[in-house]
């Protein structure tokens, strides 16, 4: 039974308090009428930032005939921005164990009631929408979301824009050719439409690499390691065993402590092929026996309509769900909750809305979610991104813990599983509002450090097929030619020359052949981060925040504070990871998936056949299900629902990482690392990957990316920078504003010439200068007892000269490779080269010295450049000095993005977690 009474504020002010019985106590905000002008059809506002990037003239086929029918749009509402504070402050106090609502959760009645759009703008809405022929399919009980339908031409006669039909890619699409209008009295109370267009978000899966035929793979082994340091290099695939002992879940389970009672939703848009899958994937990997109150089904909430299976080869991503949340939480109920899509509208969001919207869904609905799928903000569209918002906002206010895949393409969501990346830093609006936890992705470090036989066992548990020895090292998972592990390794086992991911061809892996290929190491696949940077308005090129526009991020979080995590005033992903590699380390997840149309590919055995035949996945489709498991474990120990449980992970992360780190924690001590670690902190390692240019001339610069090597703009490869950069054109014409020396050569006697050509500038010139500066450095003892985790420190002291420095890697027990990170300059012979600390000893090096180009000086900077011109370097009686020439851009190389460092990163968030110790944490019981 609802009291109320009344609180009076000074200045005469009355506000009704609402006592909702054991239900939170708030301030209630009367629902404003929003809509206080006629509604004028010819004036009107455009809703931007709500067009694909793919609705351009070379993709079109022609309009949509008037007739056809758009079922399920979904019409998103803006509540009062008094409204939207009070919102924001209670969900807040339903997280803040010190408020007197803290946890007492909403029902949809009460947040529609309170936090929705009011009635009589509620009739506004739908009688316009009525008027225009459409019909009103519902009102969601939150006030926020009307599910209406009509036809393509109702669609042009309402909102002032065409569907079309696209042909992208050989694939047949309809979309809004321009942002659709509304009338403005509309607009303070509406957000748009979410979706005009039939592009469905992507799964966020990667199936096991498959190495092409190369000089440095063996097509029958696993990984690119075999034939370069590894004769043969065994899959270390995961089973549902090792993911318990890596993770520390034995424990929780020997408690108890395994999901029973728990309910663990998985969103979806096509039914699982065959439920009877989750059983035999349970059955092999030893869970039906030993937890045995684990359950699937499968629904389609609020009686949506059910796509059945689709019997195609998209089957896997239920799969994967399904069946690694059990293997999480093994006596949980695992729901698989299916819509169809509409015509216009992904059915996942409306299986969403009708979970959150349905009676009781704070106490007895599900309190856990996890959504494998995503799309890059910019691609979303402002009013689809801050749909996601509000469902999800919706769904903390409820107590409902949502985990969402960070994503399978480093910080490049506009370039999701192509080769490379041409749209700048861009991340997923599914996974990154504030209301949800974004779920990262690794790997692990055994194969890169040597140590395989340190935490694999050579043969597997006859019961379950597991293979883990103990928690183990782990990077950042990164596919790619940029990647500096991939690099330092095959620099070390392939070609000492390789030494970075942007050079050219030789020192360079990007352009190296035969890593320059999609079949090779060519590729955006890795665990998704970076921050929010278009989550409202539009960017000026379509998928690219950083060509300019309106585009912005949503606010960073008041809970996301701790060591690492920047202080750049938006919301960064992830939060956490966990293991979600696809094999170029040789490790990946199996599943059981039986789809005949999926066999018939050569994606799938029956699930008959033996275990190690089963298809092999990564991606962070898998790692997002798994934390979803683990949380249920969190909230079978507490028996309680914890709603947005980042309020939580980062209180812990904080207290664990204190203002500097904690070298106890460190992922890199693999089973050494400290037994009370909640988090593990993921350190070397990145998510870094190779950038291009798509096209020529101005309207083709790159975002974001550096490319000191670039010759021919056309075909080299950069890697991905994490400043904003000014790029060549942008500017308009003008002149040379700055050189780089990017190699010094060697053997000089006199300065060489400067000349600058290229282009259609002219008048800009240069001078150069020499001195002595380090050229090569060599490693003339390996010692012994290093490890990865504490490598020596490299130094070079004396020479005469300044300013060169060094690092060295570590791969196993000894120093593998020393690197020349910078050659210095003033030298008159070669500096001593010295290896100290680390872990071991006995580790020597040596250098040498020769004169090159140290110093290059703009004399004239000339006009008219349109793009960076060629810098050459000639005579001087030495060789291998080259230089580059830039016009309104950067002088020196900017951050990549993103590497791992001490506590949150881009890479891996706050890490990945010690579920026990999780579970127990006293952050769950104290304030």
């Amino acid at each position: 039974m609802t009291s109320r009474g009344q609180i009076m504020f000074k200045r005469g002010c009355y506000f009704a308090f609402a006592v909702l019985g054991t239900s939170a106590v708030y301030a209630q905000i009367p629902a404003r009428s929003l809509i206080t002008a006629r509604t004028e059809e010819n004036n009107r506002v455009t809703l931007r930032g709500n067009t694909r990037s793919e609705a351009i003239a070379a993709n079109d086929r022609g309009r949509l005939p008037d007739s056809t029918k758009l079922d399920h749009m979904f019409f998103l509402l803006q509540r009062a921005p008094e409204r939207e504070q009070a919102l924001v402050s209670m969900i807040d106090q339903l997280h803040d164990r010190k408020s007197p609502n803290f946890h007492k959760w909403l029902t949809p009645e009460q947040f529609g009631e309170n936090y929705g759009v009011g009635d009589a703008d509620l009739r506004v809405i739908r009688g316009w929408l009525e008027s225009h022929g459409f019909t009103v399919n519902l009102t969601y009980t939150s006030r926020m979301m009307i599910d209406f339908s009509g036809t393509a031409g109702k669609v042009r006669e309402a909102f002032h824009t065409e569907i079309h039909q696209l042909s992208v890619n050989g694939e047949t699409h309809i979309a809004n050719m321009t942002d659709p209008e509304i009338p403005a009295a509309l607009a303070p109370a509406v957000k748009g439409v979410v979706s005009l267009n039939d592009f469905r978000p992507r799964k966020m899966m990667k199936r096991v690499v498959k190495p092409a035929k190369a000089d440095f793979t063996i097509s029958d082994a696993c990984g690119f390691l075999t034939g370069l340091r590894d004769t043969t290099s065994s899959c270390e695939a995961l089973m549902p065993a090792d993911l318990a002992t890596i993770y520390n879940l034995n424990p929780l389970f020997s408690a108890g402590i395994s999901g029973k009672g728990q309910t663990i939703v998985v969103i979806e848009d096509e039914d699982a092929y065959s439920l009877g899958d989750w059983s035999s994937f349970r059955k092999v990997a030893g869970l039906s026996r030993a937890y045995p109150y684990g359950t699937i089904s499968q629904t389609h909430p609020g009686n949506c309509t059910d796509p059945g299976d689709l019997n195609d080869t998209t089957d896997d991503e239920v799969a994967i769900d399904m069946e690694w949340a059990s293997a999480a939480a093994p006596n949980a109920a695992i729901q698989v909750a299916v819509c169809a899509d509409s015509s216009q509208t992904f059915g996942g969001l409306i299986a969403l809305e009708n979970i959150l919207n349905a009676p009781g869904a704070n106490t007895t609905g599900p309190a856990i979610i996890s959504i494998s799928y995503g799309e890059s903000e910019s691609q979303n569209g402002a009013t689809q991104n801050a749909a996601y918002n509000t469902t999800y906002q919706q769904g903390a206010a409820e107590g409902v813990s949502i985990f969402v895949s960070s994503g399978d393409e480093g910080p490049a969501s506009s370039n999701a599983n192509g080769a490379d990346s041409t749209r700048g830093i861009t991340v997923s609006g599914f996974t990154s509002t504030p209301y949800n936890i974004s779920v990262g992705g690794t790997d692990f470090a055994d194969s890169y450090m040597g140590t395989q036989s340190t935490y694999w066992s050579p043969t597997n548990s006859a019961a379950s097929y597991g293979s883990a020895l103990s928690y183990m090292p782990e990077i950042p998972w990164n596919d790619s030619c940029a990647d500096n592990l991939i690099i330092n390794f095959l620099s070390t086992y392939y070609s000492s020359n390789l030494i970075n991911g942007f050079g050219p061809s030789g020192t360079g892996l990007c352009n190296t052949y035969p890593f320059d290929t999609t079949s090779a190491l060519l590729t955006t696949g890795s665990g998704s981060g970076g921050p929010s940077n278009c989550a409202t308005g539009a960017p000026s090129t379509s998928g690219a925040p950083a060509s300019g526009g309106t585009c912005a991020g949503y606010a960073k979080p008041s809970w996301q504070s701790v060591v690492g995590n920047p202080s750049d005033g938006v919301r960064d992903i992830p939060d956490v990871s966990l293991m979600a590699a696809n094999g170029v380390w040789n490790h990946f997840y199996i599943i059981c998936m039986s789809n005949p149309a999926e066999v018939s590919e050569g994606y799938a055995t029956p699930c008959s056949s033996p275990v190690q035949d089963w298809p092999g996945y990564g991606g962070t489709s898998v790692s997002s299900p798994i934390w979803a498991g683990i949380q249920a474990l969190v909230n079978q120990k507490t028996g309680e629902r914890w709603g947005n449980a980042n309020t939580v992970y980062y209180a812990i992360a904080r207290s664990e990482y204190g203002s500097s780190g904690n070298a106890s924690c460190n992922s890199s001590l693999g089973n050494a690392i400290g037994a009370s670690c909640v988090f593990n902190d993921v350190t070397q390692g990145s998510i870094y990957l190779p950038c291009a240019t798509t096209g020529s001339g101005t309207s083709a610069r790159l975002y974001n990316c550096y490319r000191p090597s670039a010759t021919d703009k056309t075909s080299d490869y950069g890697v991905m920078s994490a400043a904003p950069m000014t790029f060549p054109g942008l500017a308009g014409p003008g002149p040379v504003t700055a050189l780089n020396v990017t190699a010094g050569g060697s053997g000089y006697s006199s300065a060489p010439s400067c000349a600058i050509s290229g282009d259609a500038g002219s008048g800009a010139t240069c001078t150069t200068s020499i001195s002595g500066l380090v050229t090569g450095l060599m490693v003339t003892a390996n010692g012994t007892g290093y490890t990865s985790g504490a490598p020596p420190a490299c130094s070079l002291t004396g020479g005469g000269g300044v300013g060169a420095t060094c690092s060295a890697s570590v791969n196993g027990s000894g120093v593998i490779t020393i690197v020349l990170q910078s050659p210095g300059s003033g030298y008159t012979s070669a500096p001593t080269c010295s290896l100290t600390g680390g872990s071991g000893s006995g580790a020597t090096c040596s250098a040498t010295e020769d004169t090159g180009v140290t110093g290059i000086t703009i004399t004239a900077g000339g006009s008219g450049y349109t793009s960076d011109p060629t810098c050459t370097l000639t005579g001087g009686g030495g060789t291998g000095a080259t230089c580059t020439a830039i016009i309104n851009g950067v002088t020196s190389l900017s951050p990549q993005a993103y590497p791992a460092t001490v506590g949150w990163d881009f890479a891996t968030g706050i890490g990945t977690v010690n579920a026990y110790n999780l579970v127990y944490s006293a952050a769950w019981t104290s304030p």
